[in-house]
């Protein structure tokens, strides 16, 4: 084992601390990698609070990319030096979702979570956060967690093709399927925000109204696509619908994943829209609807995991909008930090500041 930096979830609630741990080499199908940045999501803020549930103590951080040190017995199809994005929710390929084509939504996707990845210096058995353990210099992960970083795609902002841009990406794509022509509305502009008015915009539609709960985020509302730019309030559904002629928007994405938004999503989309939620909400968030509202909008209001997203699949079509010119990976980032600067950006999403924070390592 060597000793590398990361930042160790010590228990549900408590502080991240940045430390060293002791990091084995790859076992058989394994891969070990050298990070060249990870993204700080908003998931890994629910690891940590608790909203959602993985073994502890962890290595946090689940949206990655860096290059390959090392490949495990019976790793063919990698080798030192190959540039890589981890993939925290690879799928098993025979489980009853997977065989139904719904690899967002396979059952064993995150049985990784519950091994051994490291040990703290005094022996304390570690966990990979969501699989991949992204907030450490290097990590070592099952070989099917890791996919080819596209040609023309630096490998420090590829980090962000891991989660937010897959998932804005999709829920526009795949859950709300958004056709040229169409008005969408996005709530809460943070990095998977930002990358869903850019999958908006690219997607087509003719009005794309950005909602936030800060002013101070329009520009970066605008710059990804917003033609409207509206601060929460409790008027947000009528505003939404006064700018699309009185109907609402052909489809809404929340996310957010709080109940007040979730519900404000809902009352924004036309009779007959689509409602997506992506944020991840806790169990106290809770949402209600009548039964006579549920017949007369007839709305579709759908969950959207990983942006219902084949990584595989996506991420070449990903990678043609970013060479052309059409998807600004860079303009997701609004702060470039070190490990150290992860408890900061914590801090900075649950004050609701700024995009996405990307450690970037030297």
């Amino acid at each position: 084992m060597s000793p590398i930096r990361a930042a160790v979830l010590p228990a549900v609630g408590a502080p991240l601390e940045i430390t060293d741990i002791e990091l084995p080499e790859p076992g058989p199908g394994q891969v070990r990698v050298r990070l060249a940045a990870a993204g700080v999501c908003h998931s890994d803020l629910s690891l940590s609070n608790g909203t959602m549930r993985v073994p502890v103590p962890a290595v946090l951080g689940h949206e990655g990319a860096g290059t390959v040190v090392s490949v495990g017995e019976g790793v063919t199809h990698l080798a030192p030096g190959d540039g890589v994005v981890l993939n925290w929710a690879p799928s098993c390929g025979t489980c009853h979702p997977c065989s139904l084509g719904e690899v967002w939504l396979c059952a064993d996707a995150l049985t990784g979570a519950g091994n051994v990845h490291a040990r703290t210096q005094d022996g304390t058995e570690l966990h990979p956060g969501l699989n991949v353990a992204a907030f450490a210099e290097e990590t070592v992960v099952a070989a099917r967690c890791v996919l080819p970083v596209p040609d023309g795609v630096p490998l420090a902002d590829a980090a962000l093709l891991g989660c937010a841009v897959l998932t804005g990406w999709g829920a526009v794509h795949h859950s709300a399927r958004v056709r040229e022509g169409e008005t969408v509305a996005v709530f809460g502009v943070g990095g998977v925000g930002l990358a869903t008015l850019q999958a908006a915009r690219i997607a087509g539609a003719s009005t794309i109204v950005a909602v936030d709960v800060s002013p101070e985020k329009e520009a970066l509302a605008r710059a990804a696509g917003a033609t409207e730019y509206l601060v929460a309030s409790a008027t947000t559904a009528k505003d939404v619908r006064r700018l699309t002629g009185g109907h609402g928007v052909d489809a809404a994405v929340e996310c957010v994943g709080r109940a007040v938004t979730i519900r404000t999503a809902w009352e924004s989309t036309r009779r007959g829209g689509r409602t997506t939620v992506v944020g991840i909400g806790g169990k106290d968030q809770q949402v209600t609807f009548n039964a006579l509202e549920i017949f007369h909008w007839g709305r579709t209001l759908a969950g959207c995991v990983y942006g219902n997203s084949n990584p595989a699949v996506d991420l070449p079509v990903l990678a043609e909008h970013i060479r052309a010119g059409r998807f600004d990976l860079g303009s997701l980032v609004t702060e470039r930090i070190t490990l150290d600067g992860i408890p900061g950006a914590f801090d900075n999403m649950l004050a609701g500041k700024g995009g996405r924070a990307l450690v970037v390592f030297p």
